[in-house]
């Protein structure tokens, strides 16, 4: 994540969405007097939102986790796709 301000963002404003796209990295925007802002790539942001969909629940939360655990310590088992 970099951040820059507000009158560089405005400069640079084809430049930073092409560099957020393209590096998949965000750009905090600062602003005199105003909050800040985060531009980010829409897939990066729909990803982010499914992500805290899943885990909103503890219980479900708690699946998620230990389905990652089970993975990465050698469970599950591999599937062939099928057309």
């Amino acid at each position: 994540m970099w951040t820059m301000a507000y009158t560089e963002s405005r400069a640079k404003y084809a430049e930073t969405l092409s560099a957020v796209v393209d590096d998949r990295e965000e750009a905090i925007v600062t602003r005199a007097g105003h909050e800040p802002v985060v531009i980010v790539a829409l897939d990066v942001y729909e990803s982010m939102k499914e992500t805290a969909c899943l885990y909103r629940s503890p219980e479900n939360a708690r699946r998620v986790l230990a389905a990652i655990d089970d993975l990465e310590n050698g469970g599950g088992t591999v599937q062939e796709l099928v057309d």
